[in-house]
C-alpha cells in the first residue's frame, strides 16, 4: 500500500466511477448479463427478481433481459447462483466460483455444518453419522435426477423429511426439516447449486443441482483475487466498506490489501483504497443519467458507508428493519427516491429530493417505461418490503 500524500477522490468523482463501472450511464450499458455480472463482481441473489431487474437496468437491449439471463444461468452456466459473502446468496460469473468458495465460503461452511449437527442433537434429532449417510444418499439421488427440489429429493431419500426442534424453549422455537438445513449447508460448501426455479423467473422455488467441479484454491490467494476484482469495480472504498462487503476479519482484509499493493487515497470518510494505477482522475458521463434499481441491487448495497450516494434522511423509507434496501430511483450518481410496481403493472415512483424533480423526471419516466416494457406481464414484489415500496404499490 502506498504512503505519502494521498490524492483526494471527491464525491463527484466517486459518482462518476460508479456510473461508468456499474454500467448505469446510458452509454455504458452492457451487451449481455455476463458483462453486467463481471462489472459488478456479484449480483444479489436472495430475491430471484433482483438478479433480472439489476441486469435489465444495465443492458443495452433491455427487452432481452429474461431470455439472456435465463440462458446464462441455466443453459450456458456462465453465471452461477451460490452462497458467498456474509452467508448471502449471490450470482457470480462462473470463473469466480472457486475464488468465492475459497475466500469466503469455507469458514462459513464449517460453522454451518457444526451448527446443524449441534441443533439436531439439541432438538432430539439424529446424529452426525446418520446425517452423513442421508447426505450421501441425497447427493446420489440428485446426480441421477440432474435437478430436483427438496421435496423431489425426499421422494428418493425419505429421511430428508426428518424434523427436529430448533431453539427449544426460546421465543423463536421452530421445527426445522433436515432437507432445508442440509441443502443449505451443501450449498455453502460448494457441493450443490441452485438451478432453474419452478414457475417463472420471479419464483423462489428453486431446484438444486450438483455443483460443477472447480479447483481448490489457497484461501489467502483467493481473498487477494476477490479483493482485486471488487476494488476494480467499486474503488475507492474504505477498510470498513471492505470488511462489511466481504464479511472477512479485518486482518484478512489488510493482508489482501497488502498483497495487491493497493493504493491509498483520501475520501470524505478518511482513507480509501484503489487497485494499483487507479488513483488518477476519472471523467464522468457526458450527460446526467437516471436508473431504476431493484431492492438489494449490488450498487445500492455495495458499500457500508453510503452518504456519498444516499442522504441519511432518505434511508428510513428505503430500507427495512434489517438493513435491506428496497427499489431505488437514481439520478446522476445518487439515490433520489424509490419506486414500485402496482398490480396493474404500472411503475410508480416518488422523489425524496424534490430539488431534482424538474431535471430528473423526464429521464426517470423514460426508465420506468423501459422497465415496464420488458417486464410485460411479470409482477415484481421485493422479498424484503420497505415502507416507501409498500406505500407506492398500494
Amino acid at each position: 500500500m502506498s504512503g505519502g500524500r494521498r490524492r483526494h477522490i471527491d464525491v463527484a468523482e466517486r459518482r462518476a466511477r460508479l456510473a461508468l463501472r456499474h454500467r448505469l450511464a446510458g452509454t455504458e450499458r452492457a451487451a449481455d448479463p455476463e458483462e453486467v455480472a463481471a462489472s459488478l463482481v456479484a449480483l444479489h441473489g436472495t430475491d430471484p427478481a433482483t438478479v433480472f431487474v439489476a441486469v435489465g437496468a444495465r443492458l443495452a437491449e433491455a427487452a432481452k433481459t429474461v431470455p439472456k439471463t435465463e440462458r446464462a444461468l441455466y443453459e450456458d452456466r456462465t453465471l452461477v447462483r451460490m452462497h458467498g459473502m456474509r452467508h448471502t446468496v449471490f450470482v457470480f460469473p462462473t470463473d469466480l466460483t472457486a475464488v468465492v468458495h475459497a475466500s469466503t465460503a469455507l469458514d462459513v461452511a464449517a460453522r454451518a455444518r457444526a451448527a446443524l449437527i449441534k441443533d439436531m442433537a439439541k432438538g432430539g434429532g439424529p446424529d452426525a453419522a446418520w446425517l452423513a449417510e442421508v447426505e450421501a444418499s441425497a447427493l446420489a439421488a440428485l446426480a441421477r435426477r440432474g435437478q430436483a427440489t427438496a421435496a423431489q429429493l425426499a421422494q428418493d431419500e425419505p429421511r430428508l423429511r426428518e424434523r427436529f426442534v430448533y431453539a427449544a424453549g426460546k421465543g423463536y422455537e421452530a421445527m426445522h426439516t433436515v432437507s432445508g438445513r442440509l441443502l443449505r449447508v451443501l450449498g455453502v460448501e460448494g457441493r450443490v447449486v441452485r438451478g432453474r426455479p419452478l414457475g417463472s423467473w420471479t419464483s423462489s422455488q428453486f431446484r438444486w443441482a450438483v455443483a460443477p467441479p472447480h479447483p481448490e484454491l489457497d484461501p489467502a490467494e483467493a481473498r487477494t483475487a476477490l479483493l482485486r476484482r471488487w476494488l476494480t469495480a467499486c474503488g475507492p472504498a474504505t477498510e470498513a466498506d471492505l470488511k462489511w462487503w466481504t464479511g472477512w476479519r479485518v486482518t484478512d482484509v489488510r493482508a489482501a490489501l497488502r498483497a495487491i499493493g493497493a493504493e491509498e487515497v483520501s475520501v470524505d470518510e478518511g482513507v480509501g483504497y484503489v487497485v494499483p494505477g487507479d488513483s488518477g482522475p476519472v471523467a464522468g458521463p457526458d450527460a446526467p443519467w437516471a436508473a431504476l434499481l431493484p431492492g438489494l441491487d449490488p450498487t445500492a448495497m455495495g458499500w457500508q458507508q453510503r452518504d456519498w450516494y444516499l442522504a441519511p434522511e432518505s434511508r428510513p423509507p428505503l430500507f427495512d428493519g434489517s438493513g435491506n434496501v428496497g427499489p431505488t430511483v437514481w439520478w446522476d450518481g445518487r439515490v433520489v427516491g424509490g419506486w414500485a410496481q402496482r398490480a396493474s403493472g404500472e411503475i410508480v415512483w416518488r422523489f425524496l429530493d424534490e430539488g431534482v424533480r424538474r431535471a430528473a423526471e423526464p429521464a426517470v419516466a423514460a426508465e420506468a417505461e423501459r422497465l415496464r416494457g420488458w417486464l410485460g406481464d411479470a409482477r415484481v414484489t421485493p422479498r424484503f418490503r420497505t415502507p416507501l415500496e409498500r406505500e407506492l404499490s398500494a
